[in-house]
């Protein structure tokens, strides 16, 4: 499926910033230079974006920026990972998980000294689908069998949505893209954008 674009003169018109905000946004890195898609029109060449991505982006912009620098902003949507590893305690007194998923946690990794970003993310996910009760704790325990073996460095920038699959009765986990196709008798239980996970945990200081 298709990406739906916006040109940036709608873009403008519905974002209400200038030209000249969306380029210095662009130079600081905020918004990524492979957004500014080049198209020819009949009136010549034209810029599109992606259009969920970038008005998305430009509204977490202008809720954030009175409260970060541009520099800090462009860590936070920065694919580079700054955040360090923590204790599952770190995890409660951090606000990334309540406690009922901090007890459920405690049964895998009550006996870690450390737990890996790989790990946080898992738990930053759990505690978000369970917390609205779209998964059960047995999917809860699927998450945690299929990023563990994941390293940092293969699991970020690697996968960019974690679905919850159910087909039969037998739920089932996929690590994939945007745009990957599922057999028509699954059920998509959620789908959790994990780059937008991890630009809400460098928001939390970590």
């Amino acid at each position: 499926m298709n990406e739906e674009l916006i040109s940036k003169k709608e873009l403008l018109e519905i974002t209400k910033i200038s030209y000249g905000q969306l380029y210095r946004w662009k130079r600081k890195k905020l918004i990524p230079e492979e957004w500014f898609i080049r198209k020819s029109t009949f009136t010549g060449q034209e810029t599109f974006f992606p259009k969920d991505k970038i008005i998305d982006r430009i509204n977490k912009i202008k809720n954030m920026k009175d409260d970060l620098s541009l520099d800090q902003l462009a860590d936070v949507f920065s694919e580079n990972i700054v955040i360090r590893e923590l204790t599952l305690d770190s995890l409660i007194t951090h606000n990334i998980v309540s406690s009922r998923t901090f007890n459920f946690l405690k049964m895998f990794w009550g006996e870690k000294q450390l737990l890996s970003f790989t790990e946080i993310i898992c738990s930053y996910i759990i505690d978000s689908l369970l917390i609205n009760s779209e998964i059960t704790l047995e999917e809860a325990k699927l998450i945690i069998d299929t990023l563990n073996p994941s390293s940092d460095e293969n699991f970020v920038g690697t996968y960019k949505i974690l679905s919850i699959v159910r087909k039969f009765g037998i739920s089932f986990i996929v690590l994939g893209c945007e745009n990957t196709l599922f057999d028509k008798e699954a059920k998509i239980i959620a789908s959790i954008d994990i780059e937008k996970c991890i630009e809400e945990l460098k928001l939390k200081k970590i």
